[in-house]
């Protein structure tokens, strides 16, 4: 890796793998509830693709950490499982609850995977050779979801009127949090000047691209206005996040130390 920038390295790669690994959350809550058996193994899939990609971008930000620090960074569990809520950097619109309605986790999943794939395909080209290849591989998976969810919401919102109403609802909804995917800061901005990381503003275009032709083929309206300002890269979040975070890090805590 050439140029390094203390600390913004490990911050940035949180972001990401906060992302994966809150959507993967949701995803798993899908487990035995999905509309059909063959769906319940999609999305069992998509979920653990995601934990993959946590996984191995926490991996990656402890080993840097770890040089930084004379006692030595955390890993991936440490990560995952000893961080408070404010502490995550994972994005508003992954955090956002099923609702029991399966059209807001394809919306949901639509809107992330349209972004995160020609972000990985940036970040497949980064200077760090291991952050460079885990996006390679992830590549490979975000194609498969973005296709999975596309095909869900043009069947969704191209099929029945209450198909189509809940679809466009979910839409409506989520629609507010999708800015803060593209925010730009001092640290998106300074990853970028180093060829680790890449700046969400620079995938926005594909990102259009790719909702727009999905809802004109799913007959679904794009919501007026623009998104709101995002909190979570910040460490500000919902309500939501608190409760994930208690169900998913409750037997780590409940247990310290353990391994199985």
């Amino acid at each position: 890796m050439t140029g390094s920038i203390p600390g913004l390295e490990v911050e940035y790669l949180l972001r990401l793998a906060d992302d994966a690994l809150i959507l993967s959350h949701r995803l798993a809550e899908w487990a035995s509830r999905a509309p059909q058996i063959e769906e319940d193994i999609a999305l069992t899939n998509i979920g653990l693709d995601l934990l993959g990609q946590a996984r191995a971008l926490l991996t990656r930000a402890g080993e840097l950490e770890t040089r930084e620090l004379e006692n030595g960074g955390r890993d991936e569990d440490d990560f995952a499982y000893l961080r408070e809520e404010h502490e995550y950097r994972s994005c508003l619109l992954v955090e956002q609850p099923n609702r029991d309605d399966f059209a807001v986790a394809m919306v949901r999943q639509l809107l992330f995977s349209a972004y995160e794939l020609p972000l990985l395909e940036s970040l497949s080209r980064s200077t760090d050779s291991e952050v460079a290849g885990i996006a390679a591989k992830g590549v490979k998976e975000v194609r498969y979801h973005l296709e999975h969810a596309a095909d869900w919401v043009i069947r969704l919102g191209d099929g029945t009127d209450e198909s189509h109403r809940r679809a466009q609802a979910a839409l409506d909804a989520l629609w507010t949090y999708t800015g803060e995917l593209f925010e730009s800061d001092e640290v998106t901005r300074a990853v970028a000047d180093i060829g680790f990381g890449v700046d969400p503003q620079t995938v926005r275009a594909d990102w259009d691209r790719t909702i727009d032709t999905v809802l004109a083929e799913a007959t679904l309206e794009r919501p007026a206005g623009e998104p709101r300002p995002g909190t979570g890269r910040r460490g500000a979040h919902s309500e939501h996040l608190g409760y994930l975070l208690a169900e998913m890090q409750f037997l780590h805590r409940a247990y310290p130390g353990a391994t199985w």
